[in-house]
């Protein structure tokens, strides 16, 4: 066996390509030879020194450096350890060594209050997360995707990819399995004029690849008018690829005037639903504003903690009677529903097309500035490219 290559983040905004020695596998784990680990807004975070994840709950975290980045993570089994071919993918299937899988990034510990009560989602007292919260300096190292090899704990959720589907669209299934979110909005609307019912108006506030995603599945699930928010040209014409109708430039319009402009689409109603996908407070309140009375706001956006913003409780949130979810992450039971949209959905939206820059292990640092460019969409690490 050969030592494993692997970008390490150091410290914030420091990568370093280490060697790791190949591990010897448990039953139950598998080693997955890495062809694609996506840059993710956490990531972006994290490389700025925003580490802190989960605040304010059992699980708060802040990141361990080093750590091995990359929770978005596409590769083909390259080692299995005892019975791990039986016992290791999520819905019972076989595996064997050359086939394609993805993972759901989060670990959890299945005895707490969460994990016995919260069906799918992952909110574990006690969780772990690949490419996030596990450090590359303790054995065996490997716990995130800017990798030749991954390590696959026996208690990681292991997802076999549909053979109809290439690495360049694998790679999204943890994004798409964040849209699971919508299905949640969507049990709202057992409530008169509540949650997310056909031909309801929805905003997306910021349209990076998380946005995109929640474009194009509200646009699956019946939304009537799907408006569009960022600050590229580039990304708002992807949008509507993805199903917005309407598109507004934040960096070449004032806040007043996008709002004044839902309104006018909605007859001076106000939006059914806002997605508040942009990786920063600083639009939550807009997004608000934009909502009609008793509309619902979905808080995706800031996972890491960013910093705080300043709202009027009663005008905000009382008077305009509106429902507000924070959800801070996806249910780990969405992966099956995630893969089976990208695939029988390939052929109206781009999904083959995210995937906008691809670098190896030795670029992670322009890698990583690159996804913070508003030219790029999915900024992916292959490290097949050195």
């Amino acid at each position: 066996m050969t030592d494993v290559r692997a970008a390490v983040l150091t410290a914030p905004g420091h990568y370093e390509v280490q060697t790791f020695p190949w591990p010897t596998l448990p039953e139950g784990a598998a080693l997955m030879q890495m062809e694609m680990a996506g840059i993710c807004g956490t990531d972006k975070h994290t490389y700025m020194g925003e580490t802190k994840q989960y605040a304010g709950t059992p699980a708060e975290t802040d990141t361990p450096f080093p750590i091995i980045q990359g929770h978005e993570n596409v590769g083909v089994i390259s080692e299995l350890g005892p019975r791990s071919a039986e016992i290791l993918e999520f819905y019972g299937k076989p595996l064997k060594v050359g086939d394609r899988v993805t993972m759901c990034p989060d670990v959890v510990c299945g005895h707490c209050y969460e994990c016995k009560h919260v069906l799918g989602y992952v909110w574990c007292e006690n969780s772990v997360c690949y490419g996030n919260s596990l450090t590359s300096a303790v054995a065996p190292h490997l716990f995130g995707g800017m990798a030749e090899q991954m390590y696959l704990r026996p208690d990681a959720f292991v997802y076999k990819v549909p053979s109809g589907l290439s690495p360049r669209v694998a790679v999204l299934a943890e994004l798409m399995a964040c849209t699971a979110s919508l299905d949640k909005v969507k049990e709202f609307s057992s409530y008169a004029m509540e949650g997310f019912n056909s031909g309801d108006t929805i905003v997306i506030i910021g349209s990076g690849p998380l946005g995109l995603l929640h474009i194009a599945k509200a646009d699956m699930m019946g939304a009537g008018q799907i408006i569009a928010t960022d600050l590229s040209e580039h990304r708002l014409a992807f949008a509507k690829r993805c199903g917005a109708e309407v598109t507004m430039n934040v960096s070449t319009t004032e806040a007043e005037d996008r709002i004044a402009e839902v309104m006018r689409l909605t007859g001076g109603r106000g939006a059914d639903v806002v997605l508040h996908m942009a990786n920063t407070p600083a639009s939550f309140v807009e997004g608000i504003e934009m909502l009609k009375r008793g509309g619902m706001m979905l808080e995706m956006g800031n996972f890491a903690d960013t910093g705080e913003i300043t709202m009027n409780v009663h005008r905000h949130v009382c008077s305009k009677n509106i429902r507000l979810i924070g959800i801070t992450n996806h249910p780990s039971t969405g992966y099956g529903p995630a893969l089976r949209l990208l695939e029988r959905y390939a052929d109206r939206y781009p999904f083959d097309e995210f995937v906008s820059h691809e670098f190896g292990l030795a670029d992670a640092d322009l890698a990583l500035h690159t996804s913070m460019s508003p030219e790029s969409l999915k900024v992916v690490i292959n490290p097949a490219l050195g």
